[in-house]
């Protein structure tokens, strides 16, 4: 049984479905907070743990992350679960997306014939270009074979990928980059920036659900 949380509102705009990052669960704060501020944008959130992260709170062990495969059954069986529950509604737009490499998964889903038929797009807050000081390990693929829309909300100082390394990726034209000044791979900037984290937060929750917009106005546009 995969753990879940689901953070609804009235008249959603959107619903998604969040995936946490490598190294923290569904509620961590970052997480919260990034919930919390697309609920104030009219969208309902799902958020769930991959296998390895319940272990690991059951545990109280650092199990490292399970192989990709297991990730992507794990998403996509969340993704199926969801379309099969009283909770999807399919006037309303759906949206997959995560944090790092939640993200990654989302994004190889992205790929996947039959998940791009019940979504609408993507979105990936610090997508990780690649692992920590190790550049030549692209991780572009799902990138550049994405059957979706996909929004990348990036530090510009990212030490998986920085705007300086991205500008010089081949990724696919349904790819959108936003670059959040001076953020490092959780988005944080750093004081001297002048900017502060909750802006960066808020502007990365702004980029994605401008992105939802656009992308559902553009689906329905076509449907017309």
């Amino acid at each position: 049984m995969i753990s879940t949380i689901e953070n609804t509102i009235e008249n959603p705009i959107a619903q998604v479905i969040f995936a946490h990052g490598a190294g923290a669960d569904k509620a961590h704060e970052f997480m919260e907070q990034i919930t919390l501020l697309f609920n104030q944008a009219n969208i309902n959130v799902l958020r769930f743990n991959f296998p390895y992260m319940d272990k690991r709170i059951a545990l109280g062990k650092r199990y490292p992350p399970d192989r990709m495969p297991k990730l992507l059954e794990c998403y996509t069986q969340i993704i199926h679960d969801f379309l099969l529950s009283d909770k999807y509604h399919s006037n309303i737009p759906l949206f997959i997306g995560g944090k790092s490499m939640g993200s990654r998964v989302a994004a190889t889903l992205a790929g996947d014939d039959e998940i791009v038929k019940s979504i609408q797009g993507v979105f990936c807050l610090g997508y990780p270009f690649h692992p920590a000081k190790k550049p030549e390990n692209l991780r572009l693929l799902p990138l550049q074979t994405t059957q979706a829309p996909l929004i990348i909300v990036q530090g510009e100082r990212d030490a998986l990928g920085s705007q300086q390394e991205i500008t010089e990726y081949d990724i696919s034209h349904l790819c959108h980059t936003v670059f959040l000044a001076d953020g490092d791979h959780s988005l944080k900037p750093r004081v001297k920036s002048g900017y502060t984290y909750q802006q960066h937060r808020e502007s990365a929750v702004q980029a994605v659900v401008n992105f939802i917009q656009e992308t559902s106005n553009n689906d329905t546009d076509s449907a017309s």
